[in-house]
C-alpha cells in the first residue's frame, strides 16, 4: 500500500468513521498530502518506512520557512492522529510521532482601541431615535460586559436579572455565567427599552430577545459587526481595527489596566480555562460586583 492509499484511508475514516467536522477533514488531508509529498522526496514509499526524524525534520523546514505556529500545531495533530489510526490497525509496526512535543502556538495579541477611542465612538452615538438609541445599547452592553457577539443575539429579555443590574449570560458550552451590567450600559439599556425597542419590535409579544433589527428580526452576528463597524467609520476608527470581539478585548484590556484582578476577568470573559459554569462558585458576589466598579464605564 502506498502512503496515499494509506492517506486516503484514513481520510475516509476521519469523514464516514469518525464524522469529524468537514473544515477538520479538509485541513487534515490537505496537511497530509503535503506531508506525504515531502517523504517521498526523502525516499519513503510507506507510512511504515517514517522515523521520528523525518518528523521533526519536517516541522523544523516548516517553522524555519514562516510557517505560523498554529498552522505547525495542526499539521503535527494531522500526522499524530494519521499514523495513530494506521498503528491502531496494525499498519504499521510503531507510530514514530508518539512522545514528541507538539510546536507551541505563538501568542496572539489581541487588537485593542484606547479608552479614549472607545469612549469617542460610544459619546458619538447621541442620538435619540429609535435607531440611535438601539446602537448605542449594542455598544454599551458589548463593551460593557465582555460579551461575545454570539451572546449578544441570543440575550433575551429574561436575561436581564436583579432589577436589571446582572445579566445571565449562556457562554461556549452552554456554560452560564453572571455578569454585572454597570452603570453606562444600564442607562443605555434603559433608554432602549423605554423609547426604541418597541418601535423595532412593532407590538410582536413572542418576540423576546434583547436586541431587534429593524424587520423586527432578532441580530445576527453579521448585522452587530455591520452596526459596530458603522459607528467605529464616523469617527475615523478603521474597519480592520474594530469588530465585536475587539471590544471584548477592550473591556478585559481596560479593567485589567486600572487594576482588575486577571483571574476575575477571566470569569467575567466566561474563558473555558477557568473550568467553571457559575461565575459565583469561586468569587464572592460582594467583592465581584465591586471589582467590576474598575470598569472605565460603570
Amino acid at each position: 500500500m502506498t502512503l496515499d492509499d494509506e492517506i486516503e484511508m484514513f481520510d475516509f475514516a476521519m469523514r464516514y468513521e469518525r464524522r469529524m467536522s468537514a473544515n477538520t477533514c479538509e485541513a487534515y488531508g490537505r496537511d497530509l498530502r503535503f506531508f506525504g509529498e515531502w517523504l517521498k522526496r526523502r525516499g519513503r514509499t510507506a507510512a511504515a518506512a517514517v522515523t521520528r526524524d523525518d518528523i521533526a525534520l519536517f516541522l523544523r523546514e516548516e517553522r524555519e520557512a514562516g510557517l505560523k505556529g498554529s498552522t505547525r500545531a495542526r499539521r503535527t495533530a494531522a500526522i499524530r492522529m494519521w499514523l495513530r489510526y494506521l498503528k491502531e490497525r496494525r499498519m504499521i509496526p510503531q507510530n514514530p510521532s508518539d512522545l514528541m512535543d507538539p510546536p507551541k502556538k505563538a501568542l496572539a495579541l489581541p487588537r485593542v482601541l484606547t479608552e479614549e477611542e472607545v469612549a469617542s465612538m460610544l459619546d458619538n452615538v447621541s442620538g435619540v431615535e429609535p435607531r440611535e438609541l438601539r446602537d448605542r445599547a449594542i455598544l454599551e452592553t458589548l463593551y460593557g460586559c465582555g460579551l461575545r457577539v454570539s451572546e449578544l443575539c441570543d440575550l433575551k429579555m429574561d436575561d436581564i436579572v436583579a432589577d436589571g443590574e446582572l445579566l445571565r449570560v449562556l457562554g461556549k458550552g452552554s456554560k452560564e455565567r453572571i455578569v454585572p451590567i454597570g452603570v453606562a450600559a444600564g442607562r443605555a439599556l434603559e433608554s432602549y427599552f423605554a423609547s426604541a425597542r418597541g418601535a423595532f419590535v412593532k407590538g410582536n409579544l413572542a418576540e423576546t430577545h434583547v436586541f431587534v433589527t429593524r424587520l423586527g428580526r432578532p441580530f445576527t452576528r453579521q448585522g452587530v459587526f455591520k452596526v459596530i463597524r458603522e459607528r467605529a467609520a464616523a469617527v475615523g476608527i478603521a474597519a480592520d481595527r474594530i469588530s465585536p470581539h475587539v471590544l471584548r478585548h477592550c473591556f478585559a484590556s481596560h479593567m485589567l489596566s486600572r487594576g482588575a484582578d486577571i483571574r476575575v476577568i477571566q470569569e467575567l470573559l466566561g474563558h473555558a480555562d477557568i473550568g467553571t459554569t457559575q461565575i459565583y462558585t469561586h468569587v464572592d458576589a460582594a467583592r465581584f460586583a465591586e471589582i467590576h466598579k474598575l470598569h472605565p464605564r460603570h
